[in-house]
């Protein structure tokens, strides 16, 4: 019997090791190819020769000088998915707020509706997004990438299930001291759904740090491209070099790496929440 037993723990911890690898490979085989010296990358699968000629590249242009805005197209996106995350979260948690806790007529509709429009298909209303924002003369500016990404349904959805979960007799409470909702809702409510509000801005910004679709429609200016917009942009002049392509898709992943070992503790006590 002990046999058995241990031979099903070595089975698990083989699968399971398996599995990680599996999952974690691709991301190791970009990070190794984006600093191979340029003979291996994408000959070899483990590459023995490494260079920073990939990432010199990205900000010299390399000799054929193909000059690309690598830190400007950065701190767009950094504008951008920082401005379009902080919206998302503001308009989550006002809604979020009045829908668990605030007694008005037409809540069931304002719930039902949110609920219906998360299954709806996103792609659908491009296009009239896209006039919107043109007629309204946001074409190719920061706030026409910001403002149509400025309210996320599946944020309204998890925080009003934790604000639902959220005892009523802490707000009457405060309500009988003087306060008002909102002063409810910053000063109370949220200092008690950090591991939530954790979960739900790492996924908001990883989302939208990652957008490319509407990115590409709305900013046509080098100026304010973005770094996922300039990295589509190289199957042109960087087609031909896919070690800069490589150092570039780690540039772009870095920022949520940081951001997720600075708030790792927190997205796995919020996690914990979420999957009850």
């Amino acid at each position: 019997m002990a046999g058995n037993k241990k031979r099903k723990y070595v089975f698990r911890y083989l699968l399971t090791t398996l599995v990680l690898l599996v999952m974690i490979f691709p991301f190791i085989y970009l990070i190794l190819h984006s600093l191979a010296d340029w003979s291996q990358v994408d000959r070899t699968l483990i590459p023995t020769d490494f260079t920073l000629r990939s990432y010199v590249w990205l900000f010299t242009g390399g000799e054929a000088g193909f000059k690309m805005p690598w830190i400007k197209s950065f701190f767009n996106s950094l504008i951008v998915s920082a401005g379009s995350t902080f919206l998302m979260m503001l308009t989550g948690v006002l809604v979020a707020y009045a829908l668990a806790k605030l007694n008005f007529r037409g809540r069931e509709f304002v719930n039902n509706f949110v609920l219906f429009h998360m299954f709806f298909p996103a792609l659908i209303l491009l296009i009239p997004t896209f006039l919107l924002v043109q007629r309204m003369g946001l074409y190719n500016t920061y706030a026409g990438m910001i403002i149509p990404k400025a309210v996320s349904l599946w944020a309204i959805f998890m925080y009003t299930n934790f604000f639902k979960a959220i005892p009523n007799e802490f707000i009457e409470a405060a309500k009988m001291d003087g306060a008002n909702n909102l002063q409810i809702l910053f000063k109370i409510v949220l200092p008690m759904s950090k591991s939530i509000t954790t979960v739900i801005f790492l996924f908001l910004f990883m989302e939208r740090w990652t957008e490319l679709l509407w990115d590409m429609i709305v900013a046509r200016s080098d100026e304010i491209v973005t770094l996922n917009v300039l990295i589509f942009q190289m199957f042109g002049p960087y087609g031909g070099y896919p070690g800069p392509m490589y150092a570039a898709s780690v540039l772009l992943t870095v920022p949520i790496i940081i951001l997720f070992l600075i708030f790792s503790k927190k997205f796995q006590e919020g996690m914990q929440f979420t999957l009850k």
